[in-house]
Order: C-alpha cells, then sequence, then structure tokens
C-alpha cells in the first residue's frame, strides 16, 4: 500500500492554542478527532495502525472502544490519552487541538485533563493510598495541604477513606483500583480514561468496579472505557468498534438505550 510518509506531526510552540468550534461556550464535544491516522515505520514497511479516524464524544458520556488484538483500539487510547501523536488528522481535546502539541505541552495537558485507570493499578509499592492518590497534584505544584485535602476528599468518594494509611499489598486487588481511581480523579480531569479496568479482577470485584464507574458517570464525569470483553463494554452506553484502523460500528449499547428511555429521549 502507498502510504504518506510515517512523520509525525508538526509540534507548535504558540503559547495561544487553537480552539475547536463551541469551545468557548461548552458547547462543542469534549473528544474530537478529524481523520486521525497514525502510522509506524517497520522496518521499509509503513503499517497503518489508524486509517482516517473520526469521532465526536460529548460531555459526560460513557463510551466503550472495543476492538481485537491488533485492529488500532490501543494506538487510539494512546492518541486519545495524549501518550502518541497522530502521523496527520486533529485531535481536541475539551476544545484545544492537542494534536499539534509538543511533548512538554502533552505531559501538562496528560496531567490536567485526563485520569488515567489501568489494568495494573500503577501504584508505587511504598507509597499509602494518600500519597499515591497526591501523586498528580505534586506534579501540578499543589501545597502539600491542599494536596491532601483534596487526596483525602477523592478516596472518600471511591469509599476507601478508611484504608488511606494502607499500602497497595495490604489492600485487595479491588481497593488498589479503587485508589487508582482516586488517583484518576483527583486533578478533576475532563475525561476518565480506563485501559481494561477489570482486567486483574474477579467477577464479583470487577462488577464493584464498573458500578463504581456507572456512579461517578452519574455525577457528571465524562468515561471512556477500552476493553475487549463486550460484557465489560455493555456497562458503557455507547460502543465504538475498531477493526482494521478504522470504525466498524458506532451504536448505542442495551444499557444506553435503557438510559435513554429512562430519560424520555
Amino acid at each position: 500500500m502507498n502510504l504518506s510518509p510515517a512523520t509525525e506531526t508538526t509540534t507548535s510552540t504558540s503559547p495561544t492554542p487553537r480552539l475547536s468550534p463551541g469551545a468557548e461556550t461548552g458547547a462543542g464535544p469534549v473528544i474530537r478527532t478529524q481523520d486521525l491516522w497514525r502510522i509506524y515505520q517497520m522496518g521499509s514497511e509503513q503499517v497503518a495502525a489508524l486509517r482516517g479516524v473520526s469521532l465526536n464524544i460529548q460531555h459526560n458520556e460513557y463510551v466503550a472502544i472495543m476492538g481485537p488484538s491488533g485492529s488500532g483500539k490501543s494506538t487510539l487510547m494512546n492518541l486519545i490519552g495524549c501518550l502518541d501523536t497522530p502521523t496527520r488528522g486533529e485531535y481536541w481535546l475539551n476544545g484545544q487541538l492537542v494534536s499539534a502539541l509538543n511533548d512538554d505541552q502533552l505531559a501538562h495537558i496528560r496531567n490536567k485533563e485526563i485520569g488515567f485507570v489501568f489494568q495494573t493499578f500503577n501504584l508505587l509499592a511504598r507509597a499509602t493510598a494518600l500519597h499515591n492518590v497526591e501523586l498528580p497534584l505534586v506534579y501540578a505544584g499543589v501545597p502539600p495541604a491542599e494536596r491532601a485535602e483534596r487526596a483525602l476528599q477523592a478516596l472518600r468518594s471511591v469509599d476507601l477513606e478508611s484504608r488511606k494509611h494502607h499500602k497497595p499489598n495490604e489492600l485487595s486487588g479491588g481497593q488498589r483500583q479503587r485508589v487508582a481511581i482516586a488517583r484518576a480523579l483527583v486533578n478533576r480531569p475532563s475525561i476518565i480514561l480506563a485501559d481494561e479496568p477489570t482486567g486483574n479482577l474477579d467477577s464479583v470485584t470487577s462488577a464493584e468496579i464498573m458500578g463504581l464507574l456507572e456512579r461517578l458517570w452519574e455525577q457528571g464525569q465524562t468515561i471512556v472505557l477500552v476493553t475487549h470483553e463486550s460484557d465489560i463494554a455493555e456497562h458503557a452506553h455507547r460502543a465504538i468498534f475498531i477493526r482494521d484502523g478504522q470504525i466498524a460500528r458506532d451504536e448505542i449499547t442495551t444499557r444506553g438505550r435503557e438510559r435513554r428511555a429512562k430519560a424520555g429521549e
């Protein structure tokens, strides 16, 4: 296949970010991608992991991104999470064009706008639950007293205040994931990006974590859930299926239809 050169999008050092239509009034989507491509150079070959993905995710949507191994869903997750940059196309996060930012600017956006929840929890083994939750605030330069208060509030929101002084090895898998979710919430991000959040949990604990994500959605949080498990995806209200680097289907889930019916939409 004759693909365009696999070069990174030119970065911008402009202090004035470009805003998407509707951003100034808060009417625009929290996530908008337009013709998003990611091409990797593999020796003499070019491999297109994403092929022109365009999508909108509105504020307070609960969306699952699904696809088999090699479909491009992880690549899309990395772009949405500002962990990678597209080869071409545009990505707007909360009204700001982030596909044109440099590495330092992307790091700032990640810490400010995105709360990550990973399958492996990614907690510091020697730190307490409270200190683990505080970490994004440390990077943001928040004063110690405010850090502690906000971290405590985040732990309270996931019903784990009583375990604030426990280290990860003193917590169950479900409790560790709750700490990770509290850490994701502490910076009051625009979106929660959950990558296989129940992958290391048993079925009962998985149901508890999915119930917690539902509760966070009810409180107004935008949630993007990346999974290959259809039963986990059904907890979301919309499912985007990725295949061969493109959107194969974009549909409302059973739970999403039930929510709409309940709301009279």
